[in-house]
């Protein structure tokens, strides 16, 4: 995991140091840079695979070729095998996506299975930049007249250049001869149309096909050579990453650091307790108060370079956790995806959706929007303290075993709760009153919502008072006094910047 930099055509040397500077947080153990006459590519390493020689940008063995990239390929080892012999330098996985693309052609980024986003160069001026299906790692870019600017986020760009800032499409790559062109979708076609049941509920056999497939992602995204931990919310979701992952440590020698954090006895903290003592974890507590969530608004919409009121009340408290965690460890596992695989969001069950293919048609519309929502709040919340999270419900085995249930089985019918099939999955795997604990949002359930929206109501009056503009000129159809609160604060931050070209909700496909 890092942040990267890449530039093409008529480069600024200069400037693109200045980019790379502003992303060290999200690599602090190395920094690299090449410069060619016509390409720059920078990146700030945070060192997970190959440690000694995985430095970037990584070369082929005659350099002539380079990439640079910031992810995981978790099927490296499998690609690396079609190679010949002797082909690889290092076991970084960014080699073998090098390798392959310089074999058999940009197209096969394809087989890349992961979450990353990379760019490659050669010595002839060949480049290549390439973002992840899901859009699991942001990429953000500028296509100019003379220049292609490419970087992980919208910091690094200077304020001259914000303006023309975009988001860089997930499941796209961009060469300087192709132009931008889509290789793969976050959900692929297959999948969109809903697989209606042929019975009521599922069978045994359905039961152990979302379980085996959710055991395999965990086990793959343990990979590295540093310590991997789990965001142990307390909700369902986390709680059975963490006792896949606990499994899998124990029969290793080893025992899965948890980390959780909410309130003093917040419903969160009480629950993520529950689950660490039950699977055996060495579990670590951050007890969050109203100080310090008001103390880290500021910060928390600054780093996740949003405002959407959902993302801020949960990333509020995910800034005071991986500040923790990266002290102890250097990748986590968490929970997101689940909700938007198996309906997990309350919405999901009103009338609207109660047809199952309506349902399933919501299910796939918000997993495409995962990239610049929750995606991005996991994503910049961890990178900001140099700690690499991975997402096990997000992996593609899994997706497609959970979008080929019916969508039946997963509305809340005959009175049965949200993502009942996921639950049943993995009976034993949790104590019951917890595998069948109720959802709540993780910024309501460690206690921030309650806080900052008593900051907004606040602020609200605080600024009518003072006769203050609270409505922005642009406005973006801002909903609520939280959004307006968090909306102020980001404009201070990232003035320039376009909404409708970077965010979600607003952003354009």
């Amino acid at each position: 995991m890092c942040g990267i930099v890449a530039a093409f055509g008529e480069v600024d040397a200069g400037k693109c140091e200045r980019m790379l500077n502003r992303l060290q947080h999200r690599g602090p153990d190395d920094t690299g840079v090449l410069a060619l006459d016509s390409a720059w590519l920078g990146h700030q390493r945070l060192s997970i695979v190959d440690i000694s020689r995985g430095k970037q940008p990584l070369a082929n063995a005659d350099s002539t070729a380079w990439i640079v990239a910031n992810g995981e390929i978790y099927n490296h080892e499998d690609l690396s095998a079609k190679l010949p012999p002797k082909t690889l330098q290092t076991r970084s996985d960014s080699e073998t996506a090098l390798h392959l693309v310089m074999r058999d052609g940009p197209a096969s980024v394809v087989e890349l299975s992961g979450m990353f986003a990379l760019a490659m160069v050669t010595t002839g001026g060949v480049g290549l930049v390439a973002r992840d299906p899901m859009g699991v790692k942001p990429l953000y870019w500028i296509d100019g007249a003379d220049s292609t600017l490419f970087a992980s986020e919208l910091r690094a760009f200077d304020p001259d250049d914000r303006p023309g800032v975009i988001s860089f499409p997930p499941g796209c790559l961009w060469t300087p001869t192709t132009g931008i062109v889509r290789y793969a979708n976050s959900v692929p076609v297959d999948l969109r149309p809903a697989r209606r049941a042929q019975q009521p509920t599922w069978d045994h056999g359905a039961l152990k096909e979302v379980r085996d497939s959710l055991v395999l992602s965990v086990q793959r995204r343990m990979m590295g050579d540093v310590d991997v931990g789990v965001f142990l919310s307390g909700g369902l979701d986390s709680a059975i990453v963490a006792a896949i992952a606990a499994e899998h440590a124990r029969r290793r020698g080893g025992v899965l650091p948890t980390f959780a954090v909410g309130t003093a006895e917040s419903n969160d903290l009480l629950a993520a307790r529950r689950v660490a003592e039950f699977i055996g974890s060495d579990h670590h507590e951050v007890i969050a108060t109203a100080e310090t969530i008001g103390d880290e608004l500021d910060h928390a919409v600054e780093v996740i370079e949003h405002y959407d009121p959902a993302l801020v009340r949960s990333a509020v408290p995910n800034l005071l956790l991986a500040r923790e965690a990266a002290k102890k460890v250097k990748v986590v596992l968490t929970g997101e995806g689940a909700d938007e695989l198996y309906g997990g969001y309350s919405y999901m069950h009103n009338p609207e959706f109660a047809d199952p293919t309506a349902l399933h048609a919501e299910l796939v519309r918000s997993l495409e929007q995962l990239h610049h929502l929750n995606l991005q709040r996991c994503d910049r919340t961890t990178m900001y303290f140099g700690l690499e999270a991975r997402e096990p419900f997000l992996d593609t085995n899994v997706v497609r075993t959970a979008l080929t249930l019916p969508p039946e089985w997963k509305q809340t019918t005959g009175g049965r709760p949200e993502k009942a099939v996921l639950r049943e999955a993995f009976t034993d795997w949790l104590p019951e009153e917890l595998l069948w604990r109720g959802k709540e949002q993780f910024g309501d359930g460690s206690g921030a919502g309650e806080v900052l929206a008593a900051l907004a109501t606040n602020d609200a009056a605080g600024a009518h008072i003072r006769g203050a503009c609270r409505q922005p000129p642009d406005s973006w159809a801002l909903r609520s006094e939280e959004e307006i609160l968090y909306y102020r604060i980001w404009q201070h931050h990232f003035s320039g910047v376009r909404p409708n070209s970077t965010l979600g909700r607003f952003a354009t496909p």
